[in-house]
């Protein structure tokens, strides 16, 4: 056993040896490079190589507010963000119905004509008075011309007639047919009708035969109540 230990002991020995050698040949090797790299000379100035100028990159231009406009009023995620803006216009007023015209006279003094807006009374206006909503401008042969919201309108007297008041005797009335009667009830066979129960049948609607019938064993049996009479059929005792 001490043999073997004094072996490996000799080749541990050994490998180190052969390390420390290498080690000293690589230290030496790197010794000699040195010097050379120090005893060689300097290179002259007029064999050095010129140093390239790098291009100086120009200076930033001053940040200015107006070139970032775009990133404001460009937003995606913020659409009220636009210097333009939009009026819309207001939508248009509603037009009011014309007045109703019953006709136009003249007394000596001017054309009239007899009006009504809605539900106020018929009362005669001249060109330039207020009706309703409308003011007369003019009362022609067969038209009278409004104005309205700085608009003119001229309609013909018939288009503003009030046709709402028409006599009921103009219109013919046509009598509606008087409706046929139904035909009367066939008359049922004699006999006792559907199952009541307890033995007993009902009567069937128009069944004619006189109380006390018998068929199929059933005897028909009236009765008198204060309201009706009551039909039935019972079975023969």
């Amino acid at each position: 056993m001490r043999k073997k230990l004094w072996f490996l002991n000799l080749l541990l020995i050994s490998g180190l040896a052969l390390i420390a050698r290498e080690l000293h040949v690589s230290w030496k090797a790197a010794r000699e490079r040195e010097k050379k790299l120090a005893a060689k000379p300097a290179p002259k100035p007029e064999t050095a190589i010129p140093a390239t100028a790098l291009p100086v990159a120009p200076p930033p231009a001053p940040v200015q507010a107006a070139s970032y406009a775009d990133v404001a009023q460009q937003m995606l995620f913020s659409k009220d963000r636009n210097p333009v803006v939009v009026i819309e216009a207001p939508p248009p007023k509603p037009q009011p119905p014309f007045p109703r015209f019953y006709g136009a006279m003249n007394l000596g003094d001017g054309m009239m004509a007899i009006l009504s807006d809605g539900p106020s009374q018929q009362k005669p206006f001249r060109p330039g008075e207020k009706v309703g909503d409308y003011k007369l401008v003019e009362i022609a042969e067969d038209t009278l011309v409004f104005e309205w919201d700085g608009k003119r309108f001229p309609k013909k007297f018939d288009d503003l007639a009030d046709r709402s008041e028409v006599s009921s005797d103009s219109t013919p009335q046509i009598a509606a047919a008087p409706a046929a009667p139904p035909p009367p009830p066939k008359p049922a066979a004699p006999g006792p009708g559907a199952d009541i129960g307890g033995g007993f049948a009902a009567c069937n609607p128009g069944d004619s035969s006189p109380p006390g019938t018998v068929i199929n064993n059933m005897r028909k049996v009236v009765t008198e109540t204060p309201f009706s009479k009551v039909c039935r059929w019972e079975p023969v005792k």
